[in-house]
């Protein structure tokens, strides 16, 4: 019997050593297409792609003179007016909006139909626009200012038009040769970016559950909420089945509905409290969000833990995995640090997208920033995946 066992090992493992000599022999002399082309420039998998995040331009009020002067102190001569054709003037009350230039420093962009250029910043205009925009957009490929395409309901996506962007230009090598024109809209070629309409910033992160009852007891007692909250909370038990196991177990009537007020009432005590408690966190903390079903819908749930003390900072339900969520959730996190340490925080998400864009937006209106650290994937492919693994895998036990 031994010998048979023996035998058949060795075996095995003669068969694996055939295997990998014929897949090493296959991956070098047959060009198969999957390996010729990138899968994941597939249309599959283009919701899963990280790009870089988009330039931002912040509008800045200047002075014409100012940049006369630099203008002269750089190239040794002075910048002249606008060499004007006859029929070509402009309104002498016209000035630039940004640097205040005269008309004699401004362009006729459009032949007469009220749009106009300034030969000192470079701004474009028209008549009475206002041009102080928050930020400007720019593509970080080719520093092509970013067109708006679609509006959506919580965001507006912008769009590089750009034809020479050595983005849109690479992505274009990489379509299957007998790619139809038609059939070029299924692949990203352009860079994209989506701008968030919805102020996450301004929602209230400490609100309360409607519908919760008060600790005034008619019917029942402490006691009986105590023993609801038990079988439903530490139990897990369904509302019915709760209802059903003190009316059988303890002979205590009582509705599913009942059950419900009392966890949102217990809820109101413990949330605040968990909320605000004062976890001391440390510079190291991992996110990550997952899929849960709820009466069959299906939902999603966002943690950010400390590495270090596995306390749970901030969390989030939400219906979709959009940047929202993951918004509100790490504004609970951060609310936790009494001095944010900016660059100094080792934040390890995921290679999901939301996590940066979300860390944009936080440098744009509350001035954090930090950098996130991307796990991608589930082996260690390259070394900051292979490096802070055991981060990831804290949250995701």
């Amino acid at each position: 019997m031994n010998s048979i066992i023996t035998h058949l090992l060795v075996y095995i493992q003669y068969l694996e050593k055939e295997l990998s000599t014929l897949l090493l022999f296959i991956s070098k002399n047959i060009p198969l297409r999957q390996w010729q082309f990138e899968d994941s420039n597939s249309p599959k998998y283009h919701k899963l792609k990280i790009d870089k995040l988009p330039r931002i331009l912040k509008f800045e009020q200047q002075d014409y003179r100012f940049l006369l002067a630099y203008y002269q102190e750089r190239y040794q001569k002075e910048l002249k007016p606008v060499k004007r054709q006859l029929g070509k003037d402009i309104p002498t009350d016209t000035c630039c909006p940004r640097c205040q230039a005269p008309h004699q420093y401004l362009y006729d962009n459009n032949g007469g139909n009220g749009q106009f250029q300034c030969k000192v910043c470079k701004q474009t205009f028209v008549t009475g626009e206002n041009v102080r925009k928050p930020i400007t957009l720019a593509c970080p490929h080719c520093g092509h200012t970013l067109t708006p395409k679609k509006d959506r309901k919580h965001f507006r996506v912008h769009k590089c038009v750009n034809k020479k962007c050595s983005y849109y230009l690479q992505h274009l090598k990489k379509l299957p040769k007998d790619l139809p024109v038609k059939d070029r809209h299924q692949y990203k070629l352009h860079y994209i970016y989506r701008e968030f309409t919805l102020d996450f910033f301004a929602m209230d992160l400490l609100s309360l559950p409607k519908r919760a009852s008060s600790f005034k007891f008619r019917k029942q007692s402490a006691h009986i909420m105590g023993l609801a909250l038990t079988y439903h909370v530490n139990l897990g038990l369904s509302l019915r089945r709760t209802a059903q196991a003190l009316k059988e177990v303890h002979n205590v009537q009582i509705s599913h509905t009942q059950v419900a007020y009392y966890a949102q009432t217990a809820s109101v005590v413990i949330k605040p409290f968990v909320d605000q408690y004062d976890y001391q966190p440390s510079t190291q903390i991992a996110a990550d969000e997952t899929y849960v079903k709820v009466r069959g819908l299906n939902g999603y749930v966002w943690f950010i833990m400390d590495i270090i003390s596995r306390s749970i900072l901030g969390y989030q339900v939400s219906d979709n995995r959009g940047v929202g969520p993951c918004i509100l959730a790490m504004r609970q996190s951060f609310a936790k640090f009494k001095t944010f340490p900016g660059k100094a925080l080792r934040f390890v998400a995921d290679g999901y997208s939301a996590y940066p864009l979300a860390a944009q937006q936080f440098s744009l209106h509350e001035n954090k920033s930090f950098d996130v650290t991307p796990v991608i994937g589930l082996s260690n492919d390259d070394p900051v995946s292979r490096k802070f693994r055991p981060f990831k895998q804290r949250v995701e036990r």
